[in-house]
């Protein structure tokens, strides 16, 4: 049995020093390889455990009478399933001072049933997918691409039916046995077409057409995917003060195999459109994960009517495109050079697969993995513990 031990980045240490936490992430993050990685003196409950969630389900206190005075860290592992423990991890809070971590991957659930009682008493934090930083020497860019970055997947020697499992019995079958939807196939053609407008501006009529549905069955369905995690919206730059910029969101897929199973793409062609769409949702994931972990800077993209666009503006200093080409064109330049001239930025960047570093008119043309290995330069080493074990 061969076993690969990867050190995540995301830091929990301090933020429990000062308060309880939510840790947040789609189904297998790695959230429980974390928690027993980092946590294993602290006293848990999983709620995947049948007999606790029966005990805990028929009398929610039997938690305060389980958990003692010394127990100064309490975790709670996939909160959602049962969310009337809140009202209990609110009173331990407030009389005992105890810190809880409480993961889940829906804040649907958690949302309904009122998190927001905890108001300020606990912050969330997220768990994405394997980063580049994180695996290191295990990094492969066309892997990452064609299986994308789930942990139990992007090791797997059969990921393409490990990626089916994932979609058909998680994304699928298990969001509509949570009672989040009415109609399973009505779900599945709406996944399926949602897919391939990924990383592209929502157009809510033209899916509500391809998949047979009403447009308020599909805002009603984006609105469940952003509950559970499963994509992400990328906000438009409205500051621009040249051109008249969008106003309408696009949306990511949190994992890019996940969305290439869904999109019915199999072998990953260089030079092709969906290489290029792969590649961009990949950098979406990196840039999301480092804005979470380390930089809290808000990401966002521009586009204006008359069709320039820039993929990424990290917080308001950087401008990031991307591009899967090996030999970047003054054309690949337009969308960065357009806002160049409303001088907000202070770096432009043309991300490319080139392999040397230069700069064309101010604009940054830098290999992919320089990229990423500035971009993570100055986050540290993170956490000191390995917190995920993958076995095949």
């Amino acid at each position: 049995m061969r076993e690969w031990s990867v050190k995540r980045f995301l830091d929990l240490e301090a933020v429990l020093q000062r308060k309880s936490a939510f840790l947040l992430g789609p189904r297998q993050t790695g959230k429980s390889w974390l928690i027993r990685a980092r946590y294993s003196d602290a006293r848990i409950f999983n709620l995947l455990d049948i007999e606790l969630f029966r005990t805990l389900s028929k009398r929610p206190s039997t938690l305060r009478e389980q958990i003692e005075p010394e127990d100064r860290l309490v975790v709670i592992d996939e909160i959602q399933l049962l969310p009337e423990l809140l009202n209990e991890v609110h009173l331990l809070i407030e009389e005992r001072g105890t810190t809880f971590l409480l993961t889940g991957s829906s804040a649907r659930k958690l949302r309904r049933a009122g998190v927001n009682l905890l108001g300020g008493r606990a912050t969330q934090r997220f768990l994405f997918p394997f980063v580049r930083r994180e695996l290191r020497e295990h990094f492969e860019l066309d892997q990452a691409l064609s299986r994308g970055l789930l942990p139990s997947i992007y090791f797997s020697d059969d990921y393409r039916s490990d990626l089916r499992d994932y979609v058909e019995l998680y994304l699928k079958e298990e969001v509509a046995a949570e009672s989040l939807v009415r109609s399973l196939p009505a779900y599945s053609r709406f996944l399926d077409v949602a897919a391939l407008s990924n990383s592209y501006i929502i157009n809510y009529t033209k899916i509500a057409d391809d998949a047979q549905i009403a447009p308020s069955t599909v805002r009603e369905y984006f609105h469940i995917l952003r509950d559970t995690l499963l994509i992400e919206r990328l906000p438009p730059w409205r500051e621009s003060k040249k051109r008249k910029a969008t106003a309408k969101d696009k949306f990511y897929f949190f994992d890019v195999g996940v969305v290439r199973y869904l999109q019915g793409r199999r072998e990953l062609i260089r030079d092709s459109v969906e290489y290029g769409e792969a590649l961009e949702t990949y950098l979406f994931h990196e840039l999301r994960a480092y804005c979470s972990y380390v930089s809290r800077d808000a990401l966002s993209y521009w586009r204006t009517s008359t069709g320039h666009e820039v993929d990424f503006l990290l917080g308001d200093h950087t401008a990031i495109e991307v591009k899967a080409t090996r030999n970047v064109s003054f054309r690949d330049l337009k969308g960065l050079q357009a806002l160049q001239e409303e001088q907000v930025f202070r770096r432009y960047i043309l991300v490319a697969q080139e392999e040397r570093r230069r700069t064309v008119d101010g604009i940054e043309i830098i290999p992919l993995h320089e990229f990423l290995d500035e971009l993570w330069r100055d986050a540290g080493e993170g956490p000191t513990k390995d917190t995920t074990r993958v076995q095949e």
